[in-house]
């Protein structure tokens, strides 16, 4: 039976769980393709005394929470050595057995370069890349055909992280026979397959195996060709408003590119829309066209427009392409001006002066013949005397 194997680690090293780099790997990225480190595999060592005189660090696979011991080199029982790790005293919780160490209930933390020095002169003698991880779970796979009749892809994903390096294994069965599988040259975790006919009655197996050090799983899904065909969205949707019509939008879209044969397999489309003040799609289904008009949009309201895709006899809807907002035409308003002119005669009136709000002083309320009597007594008293 044929894999694909999207790996450059021997699988000996691996069950193995030790192996020798000249560079210890940091990579923990689940999706990676192992194609891109190929040039590593070259610095893949067995274990050796040379090696160990080169100072090449072993790397050393361990899960999370187990005990792990580290050897020595092929040092003695009765051998005497202190253990550094990334150049300072080990600190965390251990125990030291002759040429061993043993590390209690390990877990991210514990990651590093680990060395160990033969007392009393302190001579290295070998040096450990500890790598705390976890085995792989099964992977999550989907398979689709958005190039249908040419072919489908399948991609898959982790779960959960295992921190350390983790290949894939896939193999595509139809009709009792492997066919080729080719990575995909612009997604990780996604391979290529041709169908090897088309209408085929025979159904698709295809089985990707996660493997790193700490072990492996795997996952089979087993599918009919009709049910994987799934467009994706159409493209370029524009929404229009139409002059004078203040009711209707022009909506147009191009079918995918990566729609090989849109002569021979052609698609239909379904087309929502609503105003942003409601929550409700209105839908329309539309075949052997890429244009609508709406004719049902309430004026001056703004709109949300998006389509969707299908092959007319097979497969499912793609998703929703790129929503655009577009809204009904609006009249211009017209500008106000003034026509005519009125002169409304103005009358004259006197305005009552406002009183003040400072208090005044009151005048004693002296009378008119009081005041005469104020001016002429002087006179009187004259006369009086004259007569006297």
């Amino acid at each position: 039976m044929c894999h694909c194997h999207f790996t450059c680690v021997s699988s000996v090293l691996f069950a193995e769980l030790l192996y020798l780099t000249l560079i210890p790997s940091h990579d923990t990225d689940q999706g990676s393709w192992r194609e891109a480190d190929g040039d590593q595999e070259t610095k893949l060592k067995e274990t050796g005394a040379n090696d160990r005189q080169q100072e090449i660090a072993r790397n050393q696979y361990e899960r999370i929470g187990s005990d792990v011991t580290m050897q020595c080199g092929s040092l003695d029982n009765d051998a005497s050595v202190s253990w550094k790790v990334n150049g300072t005293d080990v600190k965390a919780q251990h125990r030291l057995e002759g040429p061993r160490l043993t590390l209690n209930e390990v877990d991210l933390g514990h990651n590093g370069l680990y060395s160990c020095f033969q007392n009393p002169h302190g001579e290295r003698r070998d040096t450990i890349y500890l790598h705390i991880g976890t085995p792989p779970l099964e992977p999550t796979v989907i398979c689709r055909s958005n190039t249908y009749p040419k072919g489908f892809y399948c991609s898959w994903h982790q779960l959960h992280t295992t921190y350390i390096p983790t290949t894939f294994e896939v193999d595509v069965q139809h009709n009792h026979r492997s066919l080729e599988v080719q990575k995909d040259p612009d997604h990780k975790n996604r391979c290529r397959v041709r169908f090897p006919e088309v209408f085929s009655s025979f159904p698709y197996k295809v089985n990707v195996t996660a493997v790193n050090a700490l072990g492996k799983a795997y996952t089979t899904i087993v599918f009919e060709e009709s049910s994987i065909v799934k467009p994706d969205p159409p493209e370029r949707v524009t929404a229009t408003p139409i002059r004078f019509n203040a009711r209707r939008l022009e909506v147009s879209w191009q079918s995918p590119a990566t729609w090989p044969d849109i002569d021979n397999f052609p698609l239909k489309y379904f087309l929502r829309y609503r105003p942003l003040i409601r929550e409700q799609w209105q839908h329309v289904e539309i075949s052997d066209s890429t244009f609508h008009t709406i004719t049902d949009a309430y004026a001056g309201k703004e709109y949300i427009i998006q389509v969707a895709a299908k092959d007319t006899e097979i497969g499912t809807w793609s998703d929703w392409s790129v929503a655009v907002h577009a809204t009904p035409w609006i009249e211009d308003p017209l500008p106000i001006t003034s026509t005519t002119e009125v002169d409304f005669p103005t009358e004259t009136k006197t305005s009552p002066i406002p009183s003040s709000n400072a208090p005044q002083k009151a005048e004693p309320p002296v009378g008119r013949a009081a005041r005469l009597l104020t001016f002429f007594s002087p006179l009187l008293l004259g006369m009086l005397l004259l007569f006297m």
